[in-house]
């Protein structure tokens, strides 16, 4: 592998392990305001990655290193332990709590945005003349800029597809835990019974992994509207 691809590598690694880690952060601090402390004392109220990893290695150090050595993109995913208890006595604040990761999401799809605004406004970046994953924008010419467009454009892409794909209402994503906040409280604890069946979590994920590509690319051409409104 090229030293291009080890530094194109280790830049798309820290922006997926950063936004996991605040997306699971975002669950184990809602859990905790809610009155569900598992996670809090499990470290996880933090944007340290080492709890986190040390609860998913497969998913945040194994299978992004893998799925970018074998197909040049990175995947990879985390959890937070919650007390399933809790969620069943208390389904609305369950559901703050599911509703918590991709709204952490949202905020650095925000803040990347500024960063891509601000990054543009001082000459470091410019908008791709066909937007992609990595390159929604481009160097300008500056010195860091290729960096600089690569970290911008994956930390906003990255967390626009992990806030689009966690809330497809599909167990064991976060949208089916969301749905409770529009549910009687009965009725809300019936459906995580029925969720919380195995068969019900493989299903989600396929159908969830069928769906995506026609959902999210349509999201990202409407934020890159309001991105660059004045290349419309």
């Amino acid at each position: 592998m090229a030293a291009h691809d080890v530094a194109v590598g280790l830049i798309w690694y820290v922006v997926l392990l950063f936004s996991l880690t605040f997306h699971e952060a975002g669950h184990a601090w809602a859990a905790a305001r809610g009155g569900d402390l598992t996670a809090y004392l499990g470290g996880q109220v933090s944007l340290d990655p080492t709890p986190h990893v040390r609860r998913e290695p497969f998913g945040t150090v194994l299978v992004p290193i893998l799925s970018f050595g074998l197909m040049g993109w990175m995947i990879g995913w985390a959890s937070t332990p919650y007390d399933p208890r809790w969620a069943y006595a208390q389904p609305r604040r369950a559901a703050w709590m599911a509703l918590a990761g991709p709204a952490a999401n949202l905020v650095l799809v925000i803040a990347a945005g500024l960063g891509i605004r601000a990054a543009m406004f001082v000459g470091l970046v410019v908008p791709a003349r066909l937007g992609t994953f990595t390159e929604l924008v481009v160097d300008a010419g500056a010195p860091l800029g290729e960096a600089a467009a690569l970290f911008l454009s994956l930390l906003f892409m990255l967390n626009l597809l992990l806030l689009v794909f966690n809330l497809i209402p599909m167990p064991p994503l976060d949208g089916s835990g969301i749905v409770a906040l529009f549910l009687p409280e009965d009725t809300a604890r019936r459906l995580q019974q029925l969720l919380a069946r195995p068969l019900f979590a493989f299903g989600g994920i396929l159908i969830a992994w069928m769906v995506i590509p026609r959902i999210f690319w349509p999201v990202a051409r409407f934020s890159m509207s309001i991105l660059f409104p004045e290349y419309l």
